[in-house]
């Protein structure tokens, strides 16, 4: 049986150990959702290769031999790189936890142009130096609502009326305009983690 070709832009969400002679890699693509793909690692490396790090966006040449189960990566083109995400600890955990919010839980058809959009700015946002706190809780948020949970409905209306004033804020208003104290955007991110663990598919852990 021929293999199976993929030309797909997907994000680098994780990647393990090489083992033998390959780099194993969980990547995200708008159009398939998340794909478990090999890059074949080279004891003589060309200065033409690309080395892909995590939360690359890449063009990808793939193809599978077993229908798609696992992806051989062929080709590859760097999109979009984000050297500022190690800019502090907190910047880069932030993007660490949303790439593995993404890898951990299955992203419908619907919801997989969204998501891609969500860790695009989200990625960026980070590597541009605005607060990882805030980064997250309206990416979580996001990536709840874009999955059809009606956080608006069901969880917000639970808040006391002054967090309800503050998440507003959060959810609504761009990075550069939010001004809350650190200490209530990690209480209310609490709050929000622990309605989706007890009401929700998400898988956060």
């Amino acid at each position: 049986m021929p293999a199976l070709p993929l030309q797909t832009d997907a994000f680098v969400l994780q990647k393990r150990p090489p083992t033998d002679s390959f780099q194993s890699l969980t990547l995200f693509s708008a159009e398939h959702g998340s794909l478990l793909a090999l890059q074949r690692v080279s004891k003589k490396p060309s200065a033409a290769a690309t080395t892909l790090d995590l939360f690359d966006e890449v063009a990808f040449s793939l193809e599978s031999t077993n229908q798609g189960q696992t992806w051989f990566i062929k080709e590859t083109r760097l999109i979009a790189r984000h050297p500022g995400l190690g800019r502090s600890y907190e910047t880069l955990r932030a993007a660490s936890t949303l790439a593995a919010l993404v890898a951990r839980n299955p992203v419908g058809e619907e919801s997989r142009s969204s998501v891609a959009t969500l860790l695009r700015q989200a990625l960026a946002a980070l590597a541009a130096g605005h607060r990882p706190d805030v980064v997250w809780f309206k990416s979580l948020y996001r990536f709840a609502r874009d999955e059809g949970y009606p956080l608006r409905e069901a969880w917000f209306p639970t808040l006391p009326s002054a967090d309800r004033g503050v998440v507003s804020v959060l959810v609504n208003q761009p990075l550069a305009a939010q001004t809350a104290d650190a200490p209530v955007v990690t209480r209310l991110t609490r709050r929000l983690e622990e309605y989706l663990r007890g009401h929700t598919e998400i898988l956060l852990d």
